[in-house]
């Protein structure tokens, strides 16, 4: 099998360093829950923040596989403080359909160069970004239904922190 392209590399790098902003941005989240005495969320926000480094490793490790070197990049700084708890699951949201967007960029390069090693490896994360999309958009509908104050969203506060993590 043929190297990864210069191209693809670069590309590839770039989504780990969105990847490990995506998990920075969701530790911030977490943190501001735990500020706002909301642990069920901020552990929801925490198993996220980890499934995000596996994504970024998933690259890394992929990128290797390739012969290829991943070089990695700064980061920015993430929001710290957020209006409400329906603002940070918007938030959460609005940032996994922009990743979506990266994703099927990185496909189309990839069929573009006809690397379809690439191609397969990349239908992981579209298919994942699918479910991503799904279980940020399904606690954002949660929180406009029940409000971000009292009773029911301590409830949902208390769903929120039974997520399981992946390992």
């Amino acid at each position: 099998m043929a190297g990864i392209s210069k191209t693809l590399q670069d590309a590839l790098n770039e989504q780990i360093r969105n990847e490990l902003y995506s998990a920075y941005l969701y530790l911030s989240m977490a943190a501001y829950c735990e500020s706002m005495n909301l642990p069920g969320c901020a552990h929801w926000l925490r198993v996220q923040w980890q499934e995000e480094l596996s994504h970024a490793m998933r690259l890394y490790d992929y990128i290797h596989d390739r012969g290829g070197r991943v070089v990695l990049q700064a980061l920015e700084q993430p929001p710290t403080e957020f209006g409400s708890i329906l603002d940070v699951f918007r938030g959460a949201f609005e940032h996994e359909q922009k990743i979506t967007g990266m994703i099927n960029r990185l496909c189309d390069l990839a069929a573009e160069e006809k690397d379809h090693a690439t191609l397969a490896m990349l239908q992981w994360f579209v298919t994942e970004q699918v479910e991503e999309e799904k279980s940020t958009s399904d606690i954002v509908h949660m929180l406009e239904r029940v409000g971000d104050k009292g009773h029911a969203l301590m409830m949902l506060d208390r769903h929120l922190g039974q997520r399981k993590t992946d390992g």
